[in-house]
Order: structure tokens, then C-alpha cells, then sequence
């Protein structure tokens, strides 16, 4: 046999012998994020909480209790995440969640949120009403739909 060859079969087989162990690890890594997800769903609860601020901050930054901060990781601590600062009740507490449902939290809103601890897994419903976006269009629309409402009064 080539040399070539020989290197080729040990390449293979060195490549073969990665893709099961990733197998393995992603089994086991899904396995933990289930339990994880289980546990989360039983703690939750429906809180009304009045949002007061929200930004994207280091965790460290955050004001979040030393034990919290004790069981992150040290990547995640230097890493910015999304942080609602909230009035529960008399309390101010400091939530994290998700990026897609703090773009969904108003701010200087009354909410119903799901709540697991110190994380916000969904928001239920908004007291008041949710105020519709005011349209930004630029002169010209405007124009034109003054135009057409003077066509359609002829």
C-alpha cells in the first residue's frame, strides 16, 4: 500500500471516530437542556409586573444576587444579555430572557409574565392595550394619499 493511501484511511478513520463522539455529546447535551426545560416549566408562575427599564448588559453589571452570579459561567459573565428591571409587587427585582420576548416586553408597561426564578419565560398578556406603531412614511405618501382623498370627495 501508498503512503498516500495509509494517510487517507487514517484521516478517515480519525474523522469517523469525531463524528461519534459529537453524536454522543449532542445526545447528552439534549438530554440535560430537557431536564433543564422540565424543571424551568415547574417553577413558573404568572407574575403582573410593571416594567421599568430594559437593556442588553453584563451580567456583573446587572445587580443580579452574588449566587447568580457565583453559578454562571465565566464566558456568559463578560458576555452582554438581555436585563428587565421590573416592580413586582413593592419590590424592584432584575430579570433576565430571552432576546425575542424582550423585544416583545414594552417598556413603562403593566404586564402578565410567566416567571421561573429570575427568568421571564414568556409575557402573557399587556394591561392596557398594545399601542399600534405609528406609521413613518416620508412626504411623498403623505402627498399622495391627500391626493387620492381629494379624488374620492369629487
Amino acid at each position: 500500500m501508498a503512503t498516500w493511501q495509509i494517510v487517507l484511511i487514517v484521516i478517515a478513520v480519525i474523522l469517523l471516530a469525531a463524528v461519534i463522539a459529537l453524536y454522543i455529546l449532542g445526545k447528552k447535551a439534549q438530554k440535560k437542556k430537557e431536564e433543564q426545560d422540565a424543571q424551568i416549566a415547574a417553577a413558573a408562575q404568572t407574575v403582573s409586573m410593571l416594567i421599568i427599564d430594559k437593556k442588553h448588559m453584563k451580567l456583573s453589571e446587572a445587580g443580579l444576587p452574588a449566587a447568580v452570579l457565583a453559578q454562571t459561567p465565566k464566558l456568559m459573565r463578560r458576555s452582554k444579555m438581555p436585563i428587565v428591571k421590573a416592580k413586582v409587587g413593592p419590590r424592584i427585582m432584575t430579570f433576565i430572557c430571552d432576546s425575542a420576548i424582550f423585544d416583545s416586553i414594552p417598556t413603562k408597561k403593566e404586564v402578565k409574565a410567566v416567571v421561573s426564578g429570575l427568568y421571564i419565560t414568556s409575557v402573557k398578556g399587556l394591561r392596557g392595550g398594545n399601542e399600534p406603531a405609528p406609521e413613518k412614511k416620508g412626504k411623498f405618501w403623505s402627498r399622495f394619499k391627500l391626493a387620492k382623498k381629494a379624488r374620492q370627495g369629487k
